[in-house]
């Protein structure tokens, strides 16, 4: 039973990155508005602060190239744009999995430095503790129970020796079944991953994030491989995690109209740049258009205005009847 634990330890988690060389609770003077303040004012700033952050893979293609960005707490993101526009790139930087171009760049995430000129922070396993990634593959273990797959989102707060054994007190269980009831996956917890449907499966991979106590989520196209229903049900409990625990979202998506209809703010990149970032109610066709550098800007049509829902956040326009 140990060893299947231990697997399913390496398997949620990516590889480390070496060469780590500052401490996360440093200031940093590269992110606007950040000179001198301590990172335990992260309640005050931006949930999410990128400055300048260029990505160059060995090939010498250009993944990310000088991108800024805040985000502000408690809201729900889409970045949108063509296949190779940077998304999921983007997504895997911000939760330090991987670092950028060396000399320029910066990343913050909940106060904390997350990189720093292509260097991760020395503490980044920290960091990432409060980060919940949701993966497109789920990445569960499929001869473990849902519930138990559900607990390894526990293994940041707990002894390595209670992970190892899979020693889980009543009340980190109790947290877990709390987890599966909101996605709507508690019948299904002791039950083996493996037989569950991809849309399940997902939906076991957020409960996980939720059991980690994850203070953003990050979500790397969560529906690209499931059908319109599944897809639907994902967002929807998305959604309402944002809605309900104020739990800032960002997820990566091609479907524009899912964009549309949950993400009041969308993020537009194309070939690694951002070339849009505005509320959903203002990105028309002809915007569309240009993100997926399209000619005919129909390819890509905005749902109609009572279709879009568009949470109250400051600053971002609700679209009425919502």
């Amino acid at each position: 039973m140990s060893d299947i634990c231990n697997r399913s330890v390496l398997k949620v988690g990516p590889p480390e990155i070496p060469s780590l060389a500052f401490d996360s609770r440093e200031t940093t003077a590269g992110i606007p508005g950040s000179a001198g303040r301590d990172w335990n004012e992260s309640s005050r700033l931006p949930v999410v602060q990128v400055s300048r952050l260029s990505k160059t893979f060995c090939s010498g293609r250009k993944a990310l190239s000088e991108i800024t960005l805040n985000i502000e707490p408690g809201q729900m993101v889409a970045l949108i744009g063509a296949s190779g526009s940077g998304k999921s790139t983007l997504l895997r930087h911000l939760a330090g999995l991987t670092a950028g171009d060396r000399g320029a760049g910066e990343i913050r995430v909940l106060g904390r430095a997350v990189q720093r000129k292509g260097t991760l922070a020395r503490d980044i396993r920290q960091v990432r503790s409060r980060i919940g990634f949701v993966f497109q593959q789920f990445n569960l273990v499929g001869r473990l129970s849902v519930l138990t797959n559900v607990l390894v989102g526990t293994l940041g707060r707990v002894p390595v020796w209670r992970g190892t054994m899979c020693w889980f007190t009543q009340a980190e269980k109790q947290l877990a079944m709390d987890a599966l009831e909101l996605v709507g996956m508690a019948e299904y917890a002791g039950q083996r991953a493996s037989t569950l449907s991809g849309g399940q499966q997902q939906r076991a991979a957020i409960a996980r994030a939720l059991v980690q106590q994850a203070e953003i989520i990050l979500a790397d196209e969560p529906i690209a491989s499931l059908d319109p229903e599944a897809s639907l049900r994902v967002l929807e409990i998305l959604s309402r995690i944002n809605r309900e625990k104020g739990i800032t979202v960002i997820v990566s998506l091609h479907q524009v109209e899912f964009a549309l209809k949950y993400c009041p703010r969308v993020v537009g990149l194309r070939d690694g740049k951002l070339v849009y970032d505005g509320s959903n109610a203002d990105l028309t066709p002809s915007l569309l258009s240009e993100i997926y550098c399209c000619r005919d800007s129909q390819q890509y049509s905005a749902p109609s205005k009572p279709d879009v829902v568009a949470l109250d956040r400051p600053g971002l326009t609700s679209a009425a009847g919502s």
